[in-house]
């Protein structure tokens, strides 16, 4: 899949830090602040929600539809960059 975003090239380049959430390609200044307001105001926040929930793709972009109203594409962008660092950090 060659149509991957540079933000989402820049994110898995990268060991994760603390990067904002901003940083998770799919999340924008909207998401990111509805997700800040839930604690999630962090990457690694997120990480830590995809790992928990076993690296499961639908149960992780339900529960970012849920939190922060992603829809499809962003939710699956986000899942697909943290699935992708797991692969290359974990």
């Amino acid at each position: 899949m060659s149509s991957k975003s540079q933000k989402h090239r820049d994110f898995v380049a990268e060991p994760m830090g603390v990067k904002p959430v901003k940083a998770l390609p799919g999340i924008g200044d909207t998401l990111a602040e509805k997700l800040s307001d839930k604690g999630f105001d962090k990457a690694y926040t997120v990480l830590g929600q995809f790992l928990m929930m076993k690296k499961n793709e639908k149960q992780f972009t339900d529960w970012l539809k849920d939190i922060c109203g992603a829809d499809k594409k962003q939710a699956g962008d986000c899942f697909c960059s943290l699935k992708e660092w797991c692969n290359s950090f974990l």
